[in-house]
């Protein structure tokens, strides 16, 4: 399942994780929250963004 969760700390820090997305599609589907939240401080890629980047370049690698 899909889901983007948006955690706020008691000083009012937002943080969004995205959990179920593959490679930059978690980009597009939180783009939106984004821009409202405001200007973005910091960002941590998770492993299943990375691996389908690799999955990606690997099919590419492949075709040619």
């Amino acid at each position: 399942m899909k889901t983007i969760e948006i955690i706020v700390s008691p000083t009012g820090e937002s943080r969004l994780e995205t959990r179920g997305f593959q490679g930059s599609e978690c980009r597009e589907a939180s783009r939106f929250l984004e821009a409202a939240l405001g200007q973005q401080t910091s960002e941590t890629l998770t492993a299943e963004f990375h691996a389908t980047e690799i999955t990606q370049q690997n099919q590419i690698e492949q075709k040619e």
